[in-house]
């Protein structure tokens, strides 16, 4: 997993509350067990129309959503069934942080293990941002995980909250087996001492 200290990058608006993993990534695409390649299939229901083409009118397929790596949405956001995969979409699509007023408890998990930061702010600066975005056609935002904190360039500023415990592996780039090994000369000697 890499490491996650700063990053600055382009906000595109999903302006949906309860927006649910079936929707992130419908079930006839869980096939893979591989956590790569899921991006081309995110919102695929939202996306593309019953003949396969792209709808224009959907977030993602607007021109100045193109490279987007900040996802800005509303509550509830990741509701739903538990499937990692939803995460390893948004990540392989190119997301790195997804700012919301609340999100699903499984779904906010997963994203820290899988190198991505879910922000929680109030409905009022959610609100502020969508404003912001709609107001700045290349939007960005900068989310300074050392520092605790979220930026633009126009003024906004606002405190992230995030444990200790996640704070750390995130900086550090550690999923579960990064943890785990971070012990490996412990577990060597236990495994030696027990022969």
């Amino acid at each position: 997993m890499n490491p996650f200290t700063v990053h600055t990058g382009k906000v595109v608006a999903m302006d949906r509350a309860n927006v649910d993993t079936d929707q992130i990534i419908p079930k006839q695409f869980l096939k893979r067990i591989e956590r790569t390649g899921f991006g081309e299939f995110l919102f695929w229901d939202w996306r593309k129309k019953e003949d396969g083409s792209e709808d224009p009118d959907f977030e993602l397929n607007h021109p100045h959503a193109e490279g987007a790596s900040v996802l800005l949405a509303r509550r509830n956001f990741g509701s739903g069934s538990s499937r990692e995969h939803a995460p390893w979409a948004l990540e392989d699509y190119g997301f790195r942080v997804i700012v919301a007023p609340s999100f699903a408890d499984i779904f906010y998990n997963n994203c820290f293990k899988n190198g991505m930061l879910p922000i929680v702010l109030s409905e009022e600066e959610v609100e502020e941002l969508f404003q912001r975005h709609a107001k700045h056609q290349h939007y960005h935002l900068t989310a300074h995980l050392e520092d605790l904190k979220l930026t633009d360039e126009h003024g906004f500023e606002a405190v992230i909250e995030v444990d200790d415990h996640r704070r750390h592996c995130l900086l550090h780039g550690l999923d579960d087996i990064g943890l785990t090994l971070e012990h490996e000369h412990r577990i060597s000697a236990f495994e030696e001492s027990n022969g």
